[in-house]
């Protein structure tokens, strides 16, 4: 009789650790993209998602329809201004509280709209008269929002690619370019002063199709591979997100900005492509995205940045039909129009409990990870643990999560 109350305690935390792990997946996002004329209806996307573990959207426009599918399910949703909104959003404060007024105050907060990106990628357009109105645009966004009271809760920033760093290798060494001089620096100092994100769009798919061998490719999927060394921190990288966000971080170090979170605004796979593209691939887009979300999963987080998952938006919901550019363009979706998986990155709330694929990172050398590439595979480099290793590291496991109830918020249901 004695067992018992261990026996119900145990059951108790495994109940808690499971409701732990589900709530702690905010930090796994997707882009909605709608380039497309074969999409679901809004609703039905909205059931989708609610079947999966994805707690954040991002919109490039500000569809209504969608906007309001979205409501009282606790999903957050990013919506954007089109960069042609740009020089009218700089020009005239009024227009901004217009764009407030019809795109967030009829939704918000059923709605839960927590960012607002003011165009895409705008630094790299070549349109310098747009990329100076980036920041003026921003700021009278930002006016519109305070001056409907909700500064404090819903979020303004621009979405940048990878382009915007000079350096990117090693991590350490990471740069911004130098030609945005004083429109990186206005940026910046907006997100601060306003608690927003420098939201990036790192893709190590590109890094592979410009060197296209093994290893970088293993590199890039975060499978098992050599490491490069950062000859300044000797830190050893085992794989390409992670090398890719740290020169993020590491830019915006170099310009006194470490403080800024980041958020990945954009990364992701093709499954296909064109004959001549070099990398898509089912199997290829299966691993780099089941073996990120189970990197994010693991809360390891970034050599520079450990213990913690940046925001991260997988690229996309559903291929977009109508892109132009190759056919990799159209081949990034994870689910089907028809609402099916194109292929299961453990994502489904009903068929996943584990991580889909392994998470390697900062290993020790005798440590084996093995990649399945949809199911669980966090593995020891030993099959032949004894029985007796397992029942100390459930008893372990157990005295650990009792602390939760001597410090966390369940200290009132157990005094």
């Amino acid at each position: 009789m004695v067992v018992l109350p261990y026996t119900v305690a145990f059951l108790l935390l495994c109940s808690l650790q499971t409701v732990k792990i589900a709530n702690s997946q905010s930090f796994i996002g997707i882009n909605y993209g709608q380039v497309a004329d074969n999409l679901p209806p809004p609703s039905s996307t909205a059931k989708l998602l609610q079947s999966t573990s994805i707690q954040k959207v991002r919109l490039y426009g500000s569809d209504p329809a969608i906007i309001k599918a979205l409501a009282n399910n606790g999903i957050g949703i990013v919506i954007g201004t089109a960069n042609g909104d740009i020089p009218g959003l700089a020009s005239d404060p009024n227009f901004a509280k217009s764009w407030i007024n019809t795109n967030v105050l009829p939704f918000y907060p059923a709605s839960n709209i927590i960012l607002i990106t003011v165009g895409n990628e705008v630094m790299i357009s070549n349109d310098q008269n747009l990329m100076n109105k980036l920041l003026p645009a921003m700021q009278h966004v930002q006016n519109a929002l305070n001056d409907a009271s909700l500064g404090g809760k819903i979020k303004v920033s621009t979405v940048h690619p990878m382009g915007v760093l000079k350096q990117s290798e090693p991590p350490s060494s990471g740069s911004f370019d130098p030609s945005y001089g004083d429109l990186m620096k206005g940026l910046l100092e907006f997100n601060s002063a306003n608690g927003s994100p420098f939201a990036i769009n790192p893709y190590p798919y590109f890094a592979y199709r410009s060197d296209a061998r093994p290893e970088t490719l293993a590199f890039c999927l975060f499978q098992p591979n050599a490491g490069r060394m950062d000859g300044n921190t000797k830190i050893k990288y085992m794989n390409m997100f992670d090398a890719q966000v740290d020169a993020v971080y590491s830019a915006l170090n170099s310009m006194g900005f470490k403080n800024v979170e980041i958020v990945v605004a954009e990364t992701g796979w093709p499954y296909k492509g064109d004959d001549n593209e070099v990398g898509p691939s089912i199997e290829n887009a299966k691993a780099y995205n089941g073996n990120l979300i189970a990197h994010l999963r693991s809360m390891v987080g970034t050599p520079l940045m450990p213990g913690k998952s940046v925001d991260t938006y997988l690229f996309a919901l559903y291929d977009e039909d109508l892109k132009p550019g190759p056919g990799s363009e159209r081949s990034f979706g994870l689910f089907k129009t028809d609402l099916t998986m194109v292929y299961d990155v453990g994502l489904s709330k009903s068929s996943q409990t584990q991580p889909p694929a392994a998470a390697p990172q900062l290993p020790p050398p005798t440590a084996t990870i093995t990649n399945n590439n949809s199911s669980s595979t966090r593995m020891s480099s030993s099959n032949s643990t004894s029985l007796s290793s397992k029942r100390w590291s459930v008893f372990l496991w157990v005295l650990l999560e009792l602390k939760i109830f001597r410090i966390g918020v369940f200290r009132g249901i157990f005094n």
